[in-house]
């Protein structure tokens, strides 16, 4: 797994086997590139360079759904021949959007909003292949519940996770026990990456078994 901005996709020529289709992560989130490591494929990653939807007033699944597709489509345009996966994730509670918080103070109040109560985490995928005319996309959602938060707490952890580039201000893999009660449904979804989702997509396009 690498970076890259460009990378022309693999050529086959007469005499030679057939080469690994190319998957391509259109994403800068590590956590993505961490779950999709786990599958033991590999892959590049190629940041998609777009201006995603965040409007507030868009309901949640319409937005990850509309910046996952932006993603993969954008990079799969480069990239014909490779299979491109994008993913967008987002918070959604009293029928708001919390997408990634502007500053600490703003990160704050987002907890304390979510405090004690449960949310939903949406998440859009989206793979494509031009050259084999494959368009998939799927939606996954979970439910977070929160524990009651005091600034004590929220100041705890700020220390432990940098907020600032996590929808809803929070991450589930670090810190959890100081802000969580339970969930329900997949974990890697509220990570970034519904991995279960994830693997039945790459599955059904013979990619899984293939590296």
């Amino acid at each position: 797994m690498h970076d890259q901005s460009h990378q022309p996709d693999l050529a086959v020529s007469s005499d030679s086997p057939p080469a690994r289709p190319r998957l391509i992560l259109a994403s800068a989130s590590p956590r993505r590139r961490e779950l999709l490591a786990q599958t033991g494929l590999a892959f590049d990653v190629i940041v998609a360079d777009v201006t995603e939807h965040e409007d507030p007033a868009t309901h949640p699944r319409t937005m990850v759904a509309h910046n996952a597709a932006l993603k993969a489509d954008h990079v799969a345009l480069l990239h014909p021949n490779a299979f491109v996966l994008g993913a967008d994730t987002t918070v959604f509670i009293d029928d708001t959007v919390l997408n990634k918080p502007a500053d600490l103070d703003e990160a704050r109040a987002m907890l304390k909003r979510l405090a004690g109560r449960t949310h939903t985490v949406f998440t859009g995928v989206a793979l494509r292949n031009i050259s084999r005319q494959i368009r998939i996309d799927e939606g996954v959602t979970s439910q977070v519940t929160f524990k009651p938060l005091d600034d004590a707490v929220i100041d705890a952890y700020f220390r432990i996770v940098n907020p600032l580039d996590k929808a809803g201000a929070y991450g589930i893999q670090e810190g959890r026990d100081l802000i969580i009660d339970h969930w329900d449904g997949s974990f890697s979804n509220i990570m970034g990456l519904p991995m279960e989702a994830t693997k039945q997509i790459l599955t059904r396009c013979g990619l899984i078994g293939t590296f």
